[in-house]
């Protein structure tokens, strides 16, 4: 079996083409879950060109009983859902007007001319419903070399659309071998200005999926080394991400996007700060890399692997998830060099381990005396610092004697 017939044996996708057939027109897969599937990777999702017009796609789709939605009609994309499942279908187009942002577009009937305005040559494949493959610019001889070219003129695709700069890097990283396209890093490079024009969304999008490709501790260096990772996120150290994309292998840890970030370029909180405003950031984000931020602060001056008194109470203060991102943090600012295996045994220790909850609530102090408000919060924290000082106890006659012993320190003051 043709590694293209997994796309095409798929029910949804014949279901689809047997829709899109209603439309009297030719209909094709395109891009790149035909390049993905080449590689042996699962595509992510499957999109397709044609020459029908988008009313009649959205009628066919209609007809059919699928649902259907005019996501992007302006430029000729409607997606059709077929059992929970979207698919983009885009008429064929030429480009009438470009700024590096927007494109105006005119639909055209011309399969060829549709792929040559696309961004790289692995991405302008297409596939027929025959099982046919269509490649009007090499890209099958540079998907298999590992060789990521913009079609026809750099200059020009960049100017297209300036989105297509993080791209080259994105593609280099995760279908690219060797060195980079020298044309094209050189286009990039003279171009690397106008990347402050795009929304800070999309530079975020492509950012992270850069960062958990194979090969992106080896293209953020690139990126440092040209000034891209200065402009767009300030101060930047690659041997970081090198050395924690290894560790992360060391543990079975799958790439994170946002934990290889923190290593690219967060020292401290200031740098957590500049990052939300510069891509963006969500809440959740902002509030992950800050809790690595703080973890990574309290490893970094020994940078050498905490006890597990420590990790206990690291666990406690900022849960399991954030410890792990905080220690990796730690681990990728220590020498490459370094026995990894006290650190090893750290990340097993924090991927087992329950996180400690505190035994005590504050109604068995106010039973005890201690009056609600200012009193009861200070007897809280001193109990909680007695007790994580005590390694997290709890055995009954421990935890009486930590509770006593507050609650006299508290009692004496007014």
């Amino acid at each position: 079996m043709n590694s293209t017939d997994i796309l095409l044996n798929d029910i949804k996708v014949k279901r689809l083409f047997s829709c899109l057939s209603n439309t009297g027109e030719e209909s094709r897969i395109v891009g790149g879950a035909i390049r993905d599937v080449l590689c042996g990777k699962t595509p992510q999702e499957i999109d397709i060109a044609t020459r029908a017009l988008p009313e009649t796609v959205m009628k066919a789709a209609q007809q059919s009983g699928y649902k259907v939605a005019p996501t992007g009609i302006e430029h000729g994309t409607v997606t059709i859902i077929i059992e929970g499942q979207p698919f983009e279908v885009t008429t064929l187009r030429t480009d009438v007007e470009t700024d590096g942002r927007y494109a105006k577009v005119t639909f055209g009937n011309s399969f060829e001319e549709d792929a040559k305005r696309r961004d790289f040559t692995i991405n302008a494949l297409s596939l027929s419903q025959g099982g046919v493959i269509y490649d009007y610019v090499n890209g099958l001889v540079d998907l298999t070399s590992g060789h990521v070219r913009f079609i026809g003129d750099p200059e020009t695709r960049i100017h297209e659309d300036f989105l297509r700069i993080l791209r080259f890097f994105r593609f280099s990283a995760s279908h690219g071998v060797g060195d980079l396209d020298p044309e094209g890093l050189k286009q990039c490079i003279l171009a690397k200005e106008n990347l402050l024009s795009l929304s800070r969304e999309r530079i975020h999008t492509e950012l992270f999926k850069l960062m958990i490709t194979e090969r992106a501790p080896e293209i953020l260096a690139i990126l440092s080394h040209h000034g891209f990772a200065k402009l767009l996120l300030g101060e930047s150290f690659p041997d970081r991400a090198k050395r924690l994309r290894a560790f992360e292998k060391l543990i079975n840890k799958p790439p994170c996007p946002l934990l290889m970030l923190a290593a690219f370029t967060v020292l401290t909180q200031s740098d957590v700060d500049r990052l939300r405003e510069r891509l963006r950031l969500s809440n959740d984000e902002f509030n992950r890399l800050t809790a690595s931020a703080k973890i990574y602060d309290r490893l970094k001056e020994t940078r050498q692997a905490p006890d597990r008194a420590k990790l206990k109470e690291l666990l406690y203060l900022f849960g399991s998830s954030a410890c792990r991102d905080g220690l990796c943090l730690a681990v990728s600012d220590t020498s490459p060099k370094t026995d990894d295996s006290l650190w090893i045994e750290a990340a097993d220790f924090l991927a087992d381990a329950p996180t400690p909850i505190f035994p005590i609530k504050s109604s068995q102090l106010i039973a005890r005396g201690i009056e609600p408000g200012q009193k009861l919060g200070q007897a809280l924290k001193l109990l909680q610092n007695a007790w994580i000082q005590a390694e997290f106890p709890q055995d009954p006659t421990i935890l009486e004697n930590l509770t006593r012993q507050v609650i006299e320190e508290v009692s004496k003051t007014n």
